[in-house]
């Protein structure tokens, strides 16, 4: 049974910065794509980041490219999510994903394509 575990999530203020950390057990992580998706209240899940399982290929959500960075250690099966400059806007709570796959170029940004999910890490961006 394949399990993430989020972690690294906090309060922290408007500009600062925060690493997530999504930690897999129970699988051969390295053939695995994985993304990070966030869920702010009253508001759909919305893609932030994905990852293919060679690391080659990484993807973001419109509203996070430039200040987001995605990257993995599949000796370690974690996969990270570097975000700088936050805002409150931020604010959500941020699931990691994961799907089995052969294919080197893939890294999903639809959340349906994923078939583990975490339970998530509130972020709390404050103004």
């Amino acid at each position: 049974q394949v399990q993430l575990v989020e972690s690294g999530g906090g309060l922290v203020q408007a500009g600062g910065s925060l690493r997530l950390s999504c930690t897999v057990s129970g699988g051969t992580f390295s053939v695995y794509a994985a993304g990070w998706f966030r869920q702010a209240p009253g508001k759909e899940r919305e893609f932030v980041a994905s990852i293919s399982w060679s690391g080659e290929i990484t993807n973001y959500g419109d509203s996070v490219k430039g200040w987001v960075t995605i990257s993995r250690d599949n000796a370690k099966n974690t996969v990270n999510l570097q975000m700088n400059s936050l805002k409150p806007e931020d604010t959500a709570v941020y699931y990691c994903a994961a799907v089995l796959t052969w294919r080197r170029e893939l890294a999903p940004a639809d959340a349906s394509a994923y078939t583990y999910w975490g339970q998530g890490t509130q972020v709390t961006v404050s103004s």
